[in-house]
Formats: C-alpha cells, structure tokens, sequence
C-alpha cells in the first residue's frame, strides 16, 4: 500500500507518516518498494510481529539505568522512585513484547474503526 493511500486512509499528514514508515522499514518491521507497483507492507507475518518491535523501531523504549537527574550521589543505584519507575517501564516492554501485532488486529475486529480507511488491504492478517 503506497504512503499516499495509508495517508488518506488514516488520516496522518503524508508527510510525517512517510518519516515513520521509513522507520519501520529500518527497524524490519515493514518493507518497501519503489516504483509504480511500490509501497509498504509487513516484513512478516503479523502474527511474528511485536508491538515491542514496532514501538522500538519509531522510538526505542529504554530502562533507567542511572539517576535521570543526574545526581552524582545517586551513582547507578536508583532512588526508590526512579526504581519503580523502571519497573513499570520493564512491565510496559514485557506487555509490548508478548503482544503481537496480529493479536491487536483480531481484538478490534468486532468494534468500528477510528478512521474509515480501507486498511484491510494492507494485509495485517
């Protein structure tokens, strides 16, 4: 499906929605084709594909390893807010990480889409 369609479809500026396509092509979440038969789909199957994939590829999730503030007494111990606050980041990876893109799709099978697109030609499942 061409940028251009997705972009109609979704209604995301074709601008802004093309930086993130390419984005989930690096990250191997889509492939591309140039050309007049050109555009974007899954890299593989839906089922095979994370949302913790997804999300790493626009904007890599990333754990606190050291004080955010920091705060040199800290060191890399964390305070006890900075600790949970990175627990519930490793909560948030793990729950993105068992959950696939396919399993996203099926669950909003039976409800009205937030845009009227079409997107079922995109092939997610």
């Amino acid at each position: 499906m061409t940028a251009q369609r997705i972009a109609e479809g979704t209604q995301v500026p074709e601008d802004y929605l093309s930086k993130v396509l390419q984005q989930l092509v690096r990250g191997g979440v889509l492939t591309s084709q140039r050309g007049r038969h050109g555009g974007f789909q899954l890299a593989r199957p839906a089922a095979e594909i994370s949302m913790l994939a997804v999300v790493n590829a626009v904007e890599p999730m990333s754990r606190i390893e050291k004080c955010p503030l920091g705060l040199r007494e800290h060191g890399v111990r964390l305070c006890p807010l900075h600790r949970r606050l990175d627990q519930a980041y490793g909560l948030v990876q793990k729950a993105f990480g068992e959950t696939t893109l396919e399993e996203l799709v099926m669950d909003n099978k039976n409800r009205e889409a937030l845009c009227a697109t079409g997107l079922e030609a995109l092939h997610v499942i």
